[in-house]
């Protein structure tokens, strides 16, 4: 469920409400008994589990014997870089 927050017009309060999407907006506060309104607010998510990259998803072959990975690249040369005289 989503985290609303609204602002109350008299004292100035910002409250977080976890509500429904289906459910009506709050319009009293419960401190004050003031108007409320509706922020609009920056959302925050969090993905969980490995997803299918650190799963090692797109490695596997059909026959369950795994794929090694490349080798890694050498050094470069710079014995063949030409030095320019300033």
């Amino acid at each position: 469920m989503p985290i609303y927050e609204y602002e109350c017009t008299e004292c100035g309060r910002v409250d977080e409400i976890v509500q429904k999407v289906s459910d009506k907006p709050l319009t009293q506060c419960r401190h004050c008994s003031g108007g409320l309104r509706k922020l609009i607010s920056q959302s925050a998510f969090h993905l969980k589990g490995g997803g299918w990259y650190a799963d090692n998803y797109g490695n596997k072959s059909s026959t369950g014997s795994t794929v090694s990975k490349p080798a890694a690249a050498s050094t470069t040369d710079t014995s063949s870089v030409k030095k320019s005289d300033s």
